[in-house]
């Protein structure tokens, strides 16, 4: 250590006489209700905070400033334990300041999403642009871009692109490894990754069997994301993993899933919002929504703000988070009401972040070298064409159908007969079953993957995007090959983006100019364009229930059963294999 470096740390003895309330600190909290997530209880406390640090709880002597809470209540600052930025919308540094106002002080994030589309530039611009923000964010490196060979993604990301990271401050960890044969099959490719010298290894297995859980929590892959059945959360808590507990905007497993967790075992869980769209941000909010949903739903508050916090820190290995103890960071939420859970002020190494009726603006960096993305090379609307099998010229045509199941990433394989017209075969409002293709969009490969969608709700019209799990090539849905091609058109016009089109109109739409996943407005201006996309969207059929744009990105998500389309067509996700639409 340099001279210079031990002239500004605190001697051991200073620091002792500090947590003694002997020495003279930042910062008294005075009258505080502690919720205490090491002992369970709610006790009444002055706190000492230093150096951006909690030197105790007690009580304390001089200090430069004190702040009576007269009986509120102090939580730990929340954490996300798994969330990626670019479902937000929102560029990284206005989703941090977000989160923040919702008592959220620290996010890990996996920029899969972004990586997919610019790879290493990509993860370069989440970490260059949370770098000197008053938010702990932490990076998981996406450890499969691309998911799979089943679909054309814009980089490809090995061990050895990925190491030029592992020496970042910001990076701990692996993000979720969706490629959990590759993992129990010992692929090179994938070992070379969890032979990464980073902090934890972050899961993602639906549909893994109870007996291939042994292999995959062996290679050291100790969290989950993807329960969504009970019993799925009891089988991997019984070989150790840690459970998160998920309320995104499509997925939805967090009432579902509390019924796993006791006071035996709830140790073992947190709570991770994974996707979620600004305006569910904004109006419900982030941990915060889901510990008030956990309250509200019969669990003790206690134990829910230690999913929240503490357990979150330990899963992930931040021994240094999650708690109001000496030597933890000094993040922490003031409360009026513990049941309602209402965020009044929020801290972050001793410095008030957000009030009740503020939050921080942070400014921007520069985004310029991520934008026009959007690669179609030759595109004609006869590409959007499904051929029927054999003469059938008039008549119907047997295919199989994706159907969406509300609340859930997870579809279901359904046959259907649709109609065929001069040997085409045509999307049917009568049964809501919408066309939906895929288009390549990064290396003008002019593939393009059709089939059909049911659940969707489409009676009219079409809604495309270029966000679009996990490869996030263009997808849209649609009633005739004409409105989809207008779909498709208005999103290459605006370099990446959402947008519904009914007939020759285009009725609503945001342009998302970087990697065709975000845009630098404000959070409001963003939440209020999606509101009036999501009530133009009911113009069209779909329902008021359904996100219709975070529904469509998860439709070619080939990670997650039964059968989702990519650029390379319909793929069986349960044997990794493409099959035909039509029957």
């Amino acid at each position: 250590m340099s001279g210079e470096s031990r002239l500004i740390m605190p001697s051991f003895k200073q620091r002792m006489d500090e947590a003694r309330g002997l020495a003279k600190i930042d910062l008294v909290l005075k009258h505080a209700k502690l919720v205490n997530v090491f002992s369970g209880e709610i006790h009444e406390t002055d706190i000492g905070i230093h150096r951006g640090n909690f030197v105790g709880i007690g009580k304390f002597g001089e200090a430069e400033t004190e702040l009576d809470l007269s009986g509120k209540y102090v939580v730990p600052g929340l954490i996300d334990g798994h969330v990626h930025i670019e479902s937000s919308h929102l560029c990284p540094e206005e989703f941090c300041s977000l989160l923040l106002s919702h008592g959220v002080t620290t996010a890990v994030v996996d920029p899969h999403e972004i990586a997919n589309v610019l790879g290493v530039k990509g993860i370069q611009y989440i970490l260059d642009s949370v770098e000197d923000l008053p938010f702990n964010t932490f990076v998981a490196l996406p450890s499969c871009v691309p998911a799979t060979d089943l679909e054309t993604s814009g980089a490809s990301l090995g061990a050895k692109e990925l190491s030029q990271f592992v020496d970042h401050p910001k990076v701990i960890g692996l993000g979720e490894v969706m490629d959990y044969l590759g993992v129990i099959q010992a692929k090179k490719g994938m070992v070379e990754k969890l032979e990464l010298p980073v902090g934890f290894f972050d899961g993602h297995a639906p549909g893994i069997s109870a007996q291939d859980l042994n292999a995959y929590f062996l290679a050291g892959i100790h969290t989950e994301h993807e329960c969504s059945t009970v019993e799925e959360a009891r089988e991997r808590l019984r070989r150790g993993f840690h459970i998160m507990l998920r309320e995104g905007s499509a997925a939805k497993n967090l009432l579902d899933l509390l019924p796993a967790v006791t006071p035996q075992n709830s140790g073992q869980c947190l709570l991770v919002t994974d996707d979620r769209h600004p305006s569910d941000l904004m109006n419900e909010g982030s941990i915060d929504h889901l510990v008030r949903m956990a309250i509200k739903a019969g669990m003790d508050p206690i134990q829910v703000i230690q999913m929240a916090t503490i357990n979150a820190a330990r899963a992930i290995g931040l021994a240094h988070l999650g708690a109001v103890a000496p030597g933890y960071q000094a993040d922490f939420v003031v409360l009026d009401d513990l049941n309602r859970f209402e965020i009044k002020e929020v801290y972050w190494r001793g410095i008030k972040q957000s009030g009740s009726k503020e939050r921080p603006r942070f400014p921007r960096s520069g985004c310029a070298g991520l934008k026009g993305s959007i690669h179609l090379g030759e595109w004609s609307s006869a590409k959007l064409r499904v051929l029927a099998n054999g003469e059938t010229n008039e008549g119907l045509a047997r295919v199989r159908v994706i159907g969406v199941q509300e609340h859930s990433l997870v579809t279901s394989e359904l046959i259907r007969e649709l109609p065929v017209k001069n040997g085409l075969i045509n999307p049917d409002p009568s049964q809501r079953i919408a066309k939906l293709a895929v288009l390549e969009r990064h290396h003008e490969t002019g593939n393009v993957g059709l089939g059909f969608v049911e659940g969707l709700g489409l009676r009219k019209g079409a809604i495309a995007s270029t966000v679009a799990h996990d490869s996030h090539n263009l997808v849209v849905a649609g009633m005739s090959d004409e409105e989809m091609h207008l779909a498709v058109m208005t999103c290459v016009e605006m370099g990446g983006g959402l947008c519904l089109v009914d007939g020759n109109q285009v009725i609503g739409k945001l342009p998302l100019p970087i990697a065709g996943l975000m845009t630098d407005q404000d959070a409001e201006a963003v939440a209020r364009i999606l509101s009036e996309l999501h009530e133009r969207a009911v113009w069209l059929g779909i329902s008021e229930k359904v996100d219709p744009f975070m529904t469509l990105a998860f439709l070619s998500l080939p990670v997650i059963p039964s059968i989702k389309l990519t650029d390379l067509g319909l793929v069986d996700v349960e044997h990794f294999q493409i099959i035909s639409a039509v029957l």
